[in-house]
């Protein structure tokens, strides 16, 4: 995956955070990330990503 195509999945993840419902922004990143971890099928790896990606929150 190139950056464009990280880019363009920033750009749909952003417009799907601000179309849902303030109410439902958790229960939609809770889903999505299952689903993302689903199709990794690595439950190591989606571990290593959750920490990634909390640094520096």
């Amino acid at each position: 995956m190139n950056v464009a195509d990280l880019e363009r999945i920033y750009d749909l993840l952003a417009d799907v955070i601000d179309a849902v419902p303030e109410d439902k922004v958790r229960v939609f990143l809770a889903k999505f990330g299952l689903l993302a971890a689903h199709a990794l099928d690595d439950a190591q790896q989606v571990a290593a990503l959750i920490d990634n990606a909390k640094a520096d929150l």
